[in-house]
């Protein structure tokens, strides 16, 4: 089995004896006979290509005598066991190599865990040399042979791994990264686009991978242009060397640097320039310099000392302009690493915005911000830049949430906030919110927009909601809002508390009625769109506190909320039967005040006959159940379309089961309450379908 072609030989032998097999079990008399005649004839043949050429026969004077043959000897049955015992033995053979090999397998891993690649490789080959057909040796040495730079083997490793198995999704992936590892950018880019037709929900990981080939080919590109225009003495070309060689210069003036700096940050403005700075180890030579880590460090104050501070951040910046590798070789620098976090709340405004600027830069594209994640203290970074949003220069401000925002959207950024969300989100955050003045109103609601992505981590969106500063702040900043027409800050406001009360919390029960409070008084904003949210805070909420709900009866919320149905509009009409359903099932005054102001229920029948949206006509059907319980009000029904409504949803086909169930119970309570609906009833049929709707009922 060392060549390709006698795996496809044996797998053929393998298939054919099978069928022999089959045959020779078969019920059919001829078929078992054609199949023991085809099968001394395929030994026949195995017995002549082993055959040898030289006779070394040996006569033997004294043979054994031969017992008489014996017809059941040959039989298809006597065949049939051989075959069987053959298969047994081979079955129990392999089971034992397979066991070695495995064991083989895990050592090799393990010592893959510890980066001793050499080891790996031995042990994955010594369990091939067990199994060689088993595909996870394959592709797991693929992974140290790349790790070892032997991209070949990785190579040859991976189509072995195929002919196991030809979706093995594993070998592609790794076989593009060994193409990549040879620069042969168009295999890579093959073997990549395979693996989404094997599987297309892998879409992400290949746009991720392919996205790798573009910049390396890319990197590969503006290397080979950088050298060639170096080799031709380009004056712009060796001026970046010229520059670099007077820079790593010890012990000259600040100024000296300081116009150094300033010169290459113009040497930089192309991808040449860009190239040859990373070529000639630019991020070493500056980061390396005493006078200009000094300064980093902000270990002196005098105006010379934050001016060369702000020439390497702006070198930095420029060298890493829409270049990823330049990006990421900066990210390696310890000097880097430390000191960009730290500058971020520079007393030095200059020092500061220039710091800000680079982290913008990072924040701009999904590849950038993995390097800041992957290097940076984020915990550290996030609390200063929630500085910078408490302090009055809109500058800052705006250059910190807009870093946020864009980090925010990242899944393993959320990640790493988990742990201490409270000290680097929710207290500044908090802080905030109980201060909107004119010098941060500006960025409140990005800063919200901001916390409303975090909140797309389930951890922290739970965090959140048990967050009790925050809930308190929620409330002031309503307050505040209200009294000053902020409008840009208390929409967005709105809706993170919407998203945030789905989750059941002591803390939101223990807020609920000074915040329905607040809400109630926004049912009468003049913005839809004001009102439309602060219905859906109320359907949050109130299900969490009957104390809030007798709270908001109480101020007419029932009145208030017909008029959000009549309005109309369709996050509003949800938020607004929900919170309506929740007051009538909670209390007996509210299904009063409902009939009171509608005696025909005409808005919950128009939506149980017009919504399509099957949580507003579930929801409508429960509260049209809860009012049936009051003395009169299937009377009031009476020459309606309730029974002909009602069985329609009890009827239908629906994803959500407790459409039909509300449904049903309204109509049995609507014909227990008034038997003259069941005459309705009986009319359309509707008894069979309610007979039809007894389980859901129970």
């Amino acid at each position: 089995m060392e060549k390709l072609e006698d795996i496809d030989s044996f797998l053929k032998n393998v298939d054919k004896i099978s069928q022999l097999v089959t045959d020779l079990r078969s019920c059919d008399t001829d078929m078992q006979l054609k199949a023991l005649a085809e099968a001394d004839g395929y030994i026949a043949a195995l017995d002549e290509s082993c055959r040898t050429k030289v006779n070394k026969t040996t006569i033997n004077t004294n043979p054994p005598r031969q017992s008489s043959s014996n017809p059941q000897n040959e039989s298809p049955e006597n065949f049939m066991k051989i075959i069987e015992q053959d298969a047994e033995n081979r079955r129990v053979r392999r089971t034992a190599k397979t066991k070695k090999a495995t064991a083989l397998k895990e050592k090799g891993n393990e010592a893959y865990a510890r980066e001793d690649y050499d080891t790996a490789v031995k042990y994955y080959s010594d369990g091939l040399a067990e199994l060689k057909d088993m595909q996870p040796l394959y592709t797991n040495r693929a992974q140290a042979y790349i790790k070892l730079g032997k991209y070949k083997e990785a190579i040859s490793d991976c189509e072995w791994a195929l002919k196991c198995n030809e979706r093995c999704v594993k070998a592609y992936i790794h076989m593009g990264k060994a193409y990549l590892g040879l620069k042969k950018y168009n295999e890579a880019r093959h073997c990549l686009e395979k693996i989404q037709e094997i599987e297309p929900n892998k879409e992400k990981m290949v746009k991720e991978y392919l996205t790798q080939v573009d910049v390396e080919e890319e990197r590969e590109g503006r290397e080979r242009n950088a050298k060639q225009e170096f080799d031709k003495g380009s004056r712009k070309a060796t001026t970046v060397v010229q520059l670099l060689e007077k820079l790593s210069k010890p012990g000259q003036l600040t100024l000296y640097y300081c116009g150094g700096l300033e010169i290459l940050s113009e040497a930089l403005s192309d991808c040449t320039g860009q190239t040859l700075f990373r070529l000639h180890n630019g991020f070493s030579v500056i980061s390396g310099n005493g006078t200009v880590r000094r300064c980093l460090l902000q270990e002196t104050d005098d105006p010379q000392s934050q001016e060369l501070c702000v020439s390497t951040l702006k070198v930095w910046r420029t060298a890493c302009y829409g270049n990823d590798e330049n990006q990421k070789i900066l990210m390696t620098c310890p000097v880097a690493r430390d000191l960009i976090v730290q500058l971020v709340t520079s007393e030095h405004g200059a020092v500061a915005n220039e710091c800000l600027a680079l982290l913008c830069l990072f924040a701009q594209t999904p590849r950038s911000r993995c390097f800041i994640i992957d290097s940076l203290h984020l915990h550290m970074l996030v609390k200063n830049l929630m500085k910078c949003m408490s302090r009055s220069e809109q500058k800052k401000q705006s250059t910190a949430v807009s870093i946020l925002e864009n980090f925010a959207m990242e899944n393993r950024f959320r990640i790493q906030l988990r742990n201490n969300l409270t000290e680097s989100i929710c207290e500044p955050f908090a802080k905030l919110l109980r201060h909107i003045n004119t010098s941060n109103e500006l960025v409140l609601p990005s800063l919200i927009s901001s916390l409303g992505s975090l909140a797309g981590d389930n951890v922290i969106r739970h965090q959140l909601a048990h967050d009790g500063q925050c809930w308190d702040a929620f409330r002031v900043a309503i307050s505040q809002c209200c009294a000053s027409e902020q409008r840009e800050t208390l929409y967005p406001l709105l809706g993170l508390i919407i998203n945030l009360s789905a989750i059941t919390s002591p803390v939101i029960q223990e807020h609920a009625v000074p915040l329905c409070g607040c809400c109630l008084s926004l049912l009468k904003h003049s913005d839809g769109g004001i009102v439309t949210r602060a219905t859906g805070v109320l359907s949050a909420v109130l299900p969490q506190s009957t104390e809030a709900i007798q709270q908001v009866i109480e101020g007419e919320v029932i009145q208030i909320l017909r008029r959000v149905l009549k309005a109309g509009g369709q996050a509003a009409t949800k938020y607004a039967i929900k919170a309506l359903t929740v007051c009538t099932a909670a209390s007996h005054l509210a299904r009063e005040k409902l009939v009171k102001s509608d005696q025909k229920l005409s808005s919950l029948r128009h939506l149980l006959s017009s919504s399509c949206d099957e949580m507003v006509s579930g929801n409508a059907a429960l509260c049209l159940a809860h009012c049936l319980d009051l003395e009169g009000v299937a009377t009031h029904l009476l020459g309606t379309d309730i029974v002909l409504l009602l069985l329609r949803r009890a009827a239908g086909d629906t994803e959500r089961t407790a459409v039909q169930q509300n449904a049903a119970i309204a109509l049995g309570k609507l014909c227990r309450s008034e038997p003259r609906h069941l005459c309705k009833l009986q009319e359309l049929h509707g008894l069979e379908i309610l007979h039809s709707c007894v389980k859901l009922i129970s």
